[in-house]
């Protein structure tokens, strides 16, 4: 690929291409008839340039990183890109504003936040993304057994904090116990193989865990509730 086909396709200019090469961030071009010609590891590494920049790093930042072995930055990249797919086992619909509305009755309010948690996502022309739509769903579930929306949403919100809290007790093991016995150790080649393996089986492990617990808590959680209401009617109440 020429430089121009390169900018192509990695949607980057071909100024800030330039600007790379000259950092010495992207490998030096075939050189033939006083053209350069870049492959696909030069796409690569612009791509995992712009994720890089996405997560926060500046250049400078990205430069000292590579300059060490970008072995580790590329597998660390790799495993996050696959790691967190492995969570997102839907695919992301959209609705239009009157789509909802007809769903779940205007509510300008729930609406609000719905979006705060992420549930809904605005892009654009009264559209919205739903990343989960099966939560979408289980509200309109909720709501078909008389339980008002803005109820509904603040419960879901409720859940979802908990749930955040869940996540990072279960990305903190990981990291911990997994990950940083392994940055310690170096990043042995031979044990990239490994460490993936613990990413890829924490998914399943961790759901299963979690329902479990679940299961068992809410079971606890419904005796208790109608234990009351028993007492209650025994009463005469």
């Amino acid at each position: 690929m020429t430089i121009e086909q390169l900018a192509a396709a990695s949607g980057m200019t071909v100024r800030s291409i330039r600007s790379h090469r000259a950092r010495g961030l992207l490998p030096a071009p075939e050189v033939r008839d006083r053209v350069g010609y870049y492959g696909p590891t030069h796409v690569t590494r612009l791509r995992m340039i712009q994720e890089l920049q996405s997560e926060g790093f500046n250049l400078k930042g990205i430069e000292r990183l590579l300059d060490q072995t970008p072995g580790p930055a590329e597998q660390f990249l790799s495993f996050k890109r696959a790691l967190g797919a492995s969570f997102e086992t839907e695919e992301p619909q959209s609705f239009t504003r009157e789509e909802l509305i007809e769903r779940f009755g205007e509510d300008d309010e729930s609406m609000k936040r719905a979006i705060q948690s992420g549930a809904l996502i605005p892009v654009g022309d009264d559209r919205f993304e739903a990343r989960v739509p099966s939560l979408l769903d289980a509200a309109e579930g909720v709501l078909a057994q008389g339980v008002p929306l803005d109820h509904a949403v603040a419960v879901l919100s409720k859940v979802q904090e908990r749930c955040r809290s869940v996540a990072r007790e279960f990305v903190r093991l990981l990291m911990e116990d997994v990950w940083k016995p392994f940055e310690e150790a170096g990043y042995p080649e031979d044990r990239w193989p490994e460490v993936r393996e613990a990413l890829d089986r924490l998914r399943p492990l961790s759901t299963q865990a979690l329902m479990a617990i679940y299961q068992m808590t809410m079971a606890d959680e419904v005796d208790a509730a109608f234990g009351k209401q028993l007492e209650r009617l025994s009463r005469g109440k």
